[in-house]
């Protein structure tokens, strides 16, 4: 048997991301770039630019990156949460705990140990693993929807009372104490929250394609999980 054949035969794969979902996740990817790159700037404007304010739309276009990304976005999650209803049981994972399964929370803790070096050997998974599965429930699938929330309210301000988004989203201003600058602060901290996320959702998927042995990033691109025993 050759080198190579004896390397594929060490390897097994199963379909995991269906169709769909992968392609979500790239452009959901790319809407939360663009929203956190122009909310930044409409937290913190650019210098003003010299001459007639009319001869100048930058902050004009700004706004508008961002708010047609939050549209995509938003279209993007009701999708995803369709996908989950009609798609397989790993398009359903973002959207549930399994939070009365002591085995469950026996493998977060395992994760948890793993990830701080403390496990030497790791457990694999078709999905996410346990402590990838609470990580993107807590920060991502209800972070989503505080952003989404908070964002369309904000939005409902300058759009009117007689908008549709005021219609449907009015309500949240009131839970913040009627204060728009208290919904602006969390909906900017809700925005670092996502950056932080996004750079550990990043650095955990390169590790584990290195560390555990199992392909991570390329099961995105493919939809196929990829894992290799441990023999040499």
């Amino acid at each position: 048997m050759s080198e190579q054949a004896a390397t594929a035969a060490h390897r097994t794969s199963i379909y995991v991301y269906e169709a769909p979902v992968r392609l979500w996740h790239w452009i959901n990817a790319a809407a939360i770039l663009v929203l956190a790159l122009t909310g930044w700037f409409i937290g913190s404007p650019p210098p003003s630019v010299p001459g007639e304010a009319s001869d100048s739309f930058l902050f004009g276009y700004i706004r508008f990156a961002h708010f047609a990304a939050a549209y995509i976005f938003a279209v993007g999650f009701l999708a995803r949460i369709y996908w989950a209803i009609v798609g397989n049981h790993h398009a359903k994972q973002i959207f549930y705990l399994p939070l009365w399964s002591p085995k469950w929370w026996k493998e977060v803790l395992f994760e948890m140990r793993w990830y701080a070096f403390i496990e030497k050997a790791p457990m694999k998974y078709e999905g996410h693993n346990p402590l990838a599965h609470l990580t993107m429930f807590l920060l991502f699938t209800l972070g989503s929807i505080f952003m989404l929330l908070t964002g369309f309210a904000m939005y409902a301000e300058g759009a009117g009372m007689d908008s549709w988004q005021h219609a449907w989203f009015g309500w949240v201003i009131s839970l913040f104490g009627d204060n728009t600058q208290n919904l602006h602060t969390w909906h900017h901290v809700g925005m670092w929250v996502f950056v932080v996320f996004v750079m550990v959702h990043v650095y955990a998927a390169i590790r584990e394609d290195i560390m555990s042995r199992q392909s991570i990033i390329s099961t995105m691109i493919s939809g196929e999980r990829m894992f290799k025993d441990d023999r040499p």
